[in-house]
Formats: structure tokens, sequence, C-alpha cells
């Protein structure tokens, strides 16, 4: 009986993720359907208007002269633009952006340099910080892993020829795509966000929204929905639900790209995105019951569910995983065919889907494209591997446990001979890694237990999740290793040159 009972969560569970996936195919059918619909400028403004440009900076000493000498390089009226580097650092980012603004500023630059000795409000707290004194009615955003392009503001700010535009947003891309196998499977990931996901969302009339950098948003719109607010850890996410809830526009731009820097650290990467979830189920909580009231079309209604609520699917995937084995067993008593017929097509969908998905993102915009499919299955297992890191975010969200905004750390990479062992920032490990190395452990028992009973079908997607916990957990353990003993060498060589230096001294 118990059994039944484990077997009849699973199949809930299952079908749940399945209805997940398949969104992605309908996020694809959108793409395609709404191709016609992409975005033009009807008229240019007859007047540029007063930009303001906003660096939200934390701790960023690798980072922070790119990104402000990039800001300063834009081309734009110079007496039209303003530049807010906003600085919450505690570090020797704080003198190495300030003398990079001074030079700026003696060069006739209108840059400003705004330090806060708190970090209230994370990054929108900075964002709210400095719009009191930003002097443009128009405001750029871009994070220190970014380098925005000279010509940038000149595709973006004409859009706002129509008076209902609030935000325009770029699509990222990525100055260290192909520095690791790690960086590779990131950006397809990420392309699947921004090429689909967003293309789908805003030319087919559905809400989509601000990715908190490398795009331009006019004041009024920002104002008038509340400002920059800090209850959820994803600001962007909130303040464009909240922006478009009172009626104003946003405009997505496939074709023009903001370069930036992805993580190269998979702590790290497990940082951002366990910040991302958590997020993203906060502002579900915020904001989903004042969509559902609205007078908004039903397809827009839709759509914010399942773009709010997507993380969940993570939770979900973490209960399937435990629940692996007792269906197996159950199943065993119920009979091959039934198995054939119930679950196999459902998690035979749900992978196909989620490949076909990010193989159209990469198909939109690389012509290399095909060489791209090998890491599909990877690109699979990482998300899976992600569960019990992103799960955990989403606990945190529905508990309501409050947890400060952690940064990303950037090491400034472009190219494979570029290191950030031995550098500044490292980012603890979690003791959550335990559970992957478990749940790794677990997957391969699933395996043999699959294999000793002739369940023969179900070993592939056994595999893929065992890859995955595998791959996260291993890869995360060896990275602090390296990272420790790059550290330690480092730390005997200063140690050794100064022995020296007293020796020669004496």
């Amino acid at each position: 009986m118990l059994l039944y009972v484990f077997l009849t969560i699973y199949f809930f569970v299952l079908i749940t993720v399945f209805i997940y996936a398949s969104h992605r195919y309908y996020m694809v059918y959108l793409y395609y359907r709404y191709q016609k619909n992409k975005p033009v400028i009807k008229e240019k403004l007859t007047e540029l208007p007063r930009v303001t440009i906003q660096l939200p900076i934390y701790n960023e000493m690798y980072v922070v002269k790119r990104l402000i000498q990039a800001s300063c390089s834009i081309d734009y009226p110079r007496e039209l633009i303003d530049i807010q580097v906003l600085d919450d650092s505690t570090d020797e980012t704080a003198e190495v952006a300030r003398k990079c603004v001074d030079d700026y500023i003696k060069k006739g630059f209108d840059i400003a340099y705004i330090h806060r000795d708190n970090r209230k409000g994370f990054k929108g707290g900075a964002l709210e910080n400095g719009l009191k004194s930003a002097k443009g009615d128009f405001v750029a955003v871009f994070d220190a892993d970014f380098v925005p392009q000279r010509d940038t503001i000149q595709k973006t700010i004409h859009y706002f020829s129509d008076k209902s535009v609030g935000m325009v947003q770029t699509r990222w891309s990525y100055l260290n795509r192909t520095y690791s196998f790690l960086t590779k499977i990131q950006a397809i990931m990420l392309d699947g966000h921004f090429v689909i996901e967003h293309t789908a969302r805003n030319w087919s009339g559905r809400f989509f929204n601000f990715n908190g950098t490398a795009g331009i948003w006019r004041k009024e719109a920002i104002i008038s929905a509340g400002g920059w607010q800090n209850d959820t850890l994803t600001e962007d996410l909130d303040l464009s639900y909240r922006s478009q809830l009172k009626g104003w526009k946003f405009v997505f731009l496939k074709d023009e790209v903001s370069p930036s820097e992805i993580p190269v650290e998979i702590n790290g990467f497990k940082t951002q995105q366990h910040r991302w979830a958590k997020g993203s189920i906060q502002t579900a909580k915020k904001l989903l019951w004042p969509i559902m009231k609205s007078n908004l079309p039903l397809k827009v209604k839709v759509e914010a569910f399942f773009h709010l609520t997507n993380n969940m699917s993570y939770l979900l995937m973490l209960l399937l995983s435990i629940l692996m084995y007792p269906s197996m067993v159950a199943r065993i008593n119920i009979g091959w065919f039934q198995m054939i017929v119930t679950d196999v097509p459902f998690l035979l969908v749900a992978t196909v889907g989620i490949s076909f998905f990010y193989l159209c993102s990469q198909k939109a915009v690389h012509r290399d494209w095909k060489s791209r499919i090998l890491y599909l299955p990877m690109l699979m297992s990482l998300g899976i591997g992600l569960t019990v890191n992103n799960s955990k975010a989403v606990l945190e969200a529905l508990f309501n446990i409050k947890t400060e905004f952690k940064r990303t750390p950037k090491y400034s990479i472009k190219v494979k001979k570029d290191r950030w062992l031995g550098k500044k920032y490292k980012v603890g490990i979690s003791m959550m890694v335990f559970v992957e190395l478990f749940l790794g452990l677990y997957f391969t028992f699933n395996i043999y237990f699959a294999y000793m009973n002739r369940i023969y079908v179900s070993i592939p997607f056994l595999m893929i999740f065992q890859m995955g916990f595998f791959y996260v957990a291993f890869l995360s353990l060896y990275q602090v290793i390296l990272r420790g003993i790059a550290t330690s060498r480092i730390t005997r060589r200063l140690s050794s040159k100064r022995n020296t230096e007293d020796v020669v001294a004496a």
C-alpha cells in the first residue's frame, strides 16, 4: 500500500514537471509565431534627451575600471549624459573607482562617485539612492561584469519616441563563452532565456522582465511603479512587473547585444542561481495575486504564472529524484507495460522539449549551432545538478527565510590563459554539496537496481540525473581545493619574498 502511495505522489510530481517542461515548446511556438512583431523605431526623437548611466558596484576591483572606461566611451553627446558610480564597496575597489572617476572628471566628463557606508537595500537600494540625484529623464544600468557598447544608447533611445515605452532591454552576449566547459553550458542556458523566452513573451504581447543590467529605463516608469524596492532578491524582476502593471510597455532587442562576463567558478554560478531562484519565488508571492486580480488579458496572466513560478520545478525535480527508487520498486510489481506507457513518454517528451528549446536558441543566433548539439545532454544534467542548490532557494522564499544579497564574483576573465585561482573574492562551499554527492550515489544505486531488474529503458534517464549531481558536487569540491592550493602557493611566495628583503636589508 505504501508503495502505491509513493507511486501516486511520484506521478503527480512527474506530471507537474512535464507541464513546466512542455511550456518550453509553447515558448518556441510563440518565438516563431510572432517574428513579424519585431520592434521597430517608428520615428526618431527630434531632440536627444538627457541620459543618466548608473553603474552599481560592490567589491569589483578586477572589473570596475573596465566598466567605467567603457561607459565613458559611449557615443552620445557629452552634455546630455551623466554617469553615476554607485559604490557600496568595502575593499580596494573604492580607491580604484574613486581614482578612475577623478581622472574622467579632469577630462570634462559629468561623472559622480557615490559611496554608501552601508548596503541597505543592496543593489536596489544603491540604484534608488542614485535616482535621487540622476539628471536624466532616462536611466541606463550596467552591472560591473558588463562592457557597454559604444553605440548602445544611440541604438536604444529612439524606441522611447513611443511615449508608452518604459524600458528597453538588450540581449546579453558573453566575453568568456569559450573559456571552459562550464561557461559554454551557461551561455547556452542564458541564450535560451534571452533569445527564446524574452522574444516570445515581449513580441507576443506578454510581460517580460528587465534583467538588472544592459537596459535603459524611462525614469517616470520607475517612479510611477513605486521605485526600486528591496523586499526580494530580484529587484529587477519585481520592478519590471510592477511597471508593466501600471501600463508601461517594454521592448526587447534580440539583435542588440551587450557583452558580459559569466561566472567561471561553479560555486559563484550556484550563488547566482540561488539568488535568481529565490528572488523569482519572492516576486511570485508578492505580485501574482495582484496580477491575477487585474484586468490584464488571460494570456498575460497565464504566462506570468509560468514565468514567476518556473523555479518551483527545481523543488519538484528534487522530489522526483528522491521518489525514483520507490517508484521503480512499485513499477516492478505493476509490470513493464504500465511503466512504458506512463512515465517513459512523460520523461521523453520533457527531455526532448528542453533540448529542442535550447537548440532553437542556438540556431537563431549562432551560425555554428550544430556544433553545440553535443552540449545538450550535459546541459540537462547541469540543470538537474542544480536542483539541490535551487530547491534550497525556493524553500527559503516560501518560508520567508531572509538572506543577504550575495554578489557573483568577477575576475576579468576573457580567454583561456586568464586565471582566477589565487584572486580575491572566493565563494564558500555550501554543505549542500554533500547532499549532491549523496544523490549522485543514490542514482548510481538506482542504475544498478534498474540493470539487475532489466528495466533498461530507465537507465539513460537515470544516468542524466547521476551525471548532473556528480558533476556539480565534484566540480564544487575540486575548484575549492584548487583555490586553496593556489592561495597557499601565493602566500608562501610572498612570505619568501619578504624574508629575502629582510635579509638584504639586514
